[in-house]
């Protein structure tokens, strides 16, 4: 998104729509299938599909996952992915559109995950947390968006509370510092990552974000100094 927005708001979505553990028991319910679905079509949406046709398929993807939403307004986690799925339409978005078109996604997406939270918000091993304080730092504050970096903070301690062996609970909450250019107090949440063991059934997420995780580090020790 070409918004001014910190260290490049296009890049940033990026990063969020690399996230989250799976919901569990991905056969307990049609629900929870429904979501697993969604999981995988995101990932061949995100990693597998040329850059110049990415904002198609995300926008295929979003009409998926908000048609889900619909039928199941009492469940958190089709809340929760549609609001990802948004981010990564946000993300996939070039040209004039993006000047238009990509807050207006994040604001639905804030919307939705605010109705999870008030839902279950341990759902997804609270990841509303960790999706709401990237939210909330990621984007620009007034006048252009809601960004607001003391509720980032909130929300990313919440779900370091709830999940504090969580790979995105750290990631995030060690990019958060680094925004901050808070770099020593990054490091641990960075480390973290990168020693974690793989998220069980996610290789690909799981290499991705502790090559992210590393590449931050590396940067954070260098600032620190």
């Amino acid at each position: 998104m070409e918004l001014n927005m910190k260290r490049g708001f296009m890049a940033a979505l990026i990063a969020v729509l690399m996230m989250f553990v799976p919901i569990g028991s991905a056969s307990a319910d049609e629900v929870a299938d429904a979501v697993s679905a969604l999981q995988t079509e995101w990932g061949v949406a995100n990693y597998k599909t040329a850059d110049g046709d990415k904002e198609a398929a995300f926008k295929a993807l979003v009409d998926k996952a908000a048609a889900l939403s619909a039928a199941n307004s009492n469940r958190a986690e089709p809340k929760i992915w549609e609001a990802i799925i948004r981010a990564g339409y946000a993300g996939a978005m070039g040209g004039l559109s993006s000047m238009t078109n990509a807050m207006p996604q994040m604001e639905k997406g804030l919307e939705l995950l605010l109705a999870a939270e008030k839902i279950d918000a341990t759902a997804m091993n609270g990841s509303v947390y960790t999706t709401l304080g990237s939210f909330y730092y990621m984007t620009p504050g007034w006048p252009i968006g809601f960004g607001d970096t003391d509720k980032a903070k909130t929300y990313l301690d919440k779900a370091i509370e709830v999940a504090p062996e969580d790979m995105d609970a750290n990631y995030f909450s060690g990019d958060f510092w680094m925004e901050e250019k808070k770099y020593k107090k990054a490091i641990p949440y960075l480390e973290k990552v990168v020693n974690l063991p793989d998220v069980e059934g996610r290789p690909v997420y799981s290499q991705g974000r502790k090559a992210e995780a590393a590449a931050r580090l590396a940067i954070a020790k260098k600032k620190a100094k």
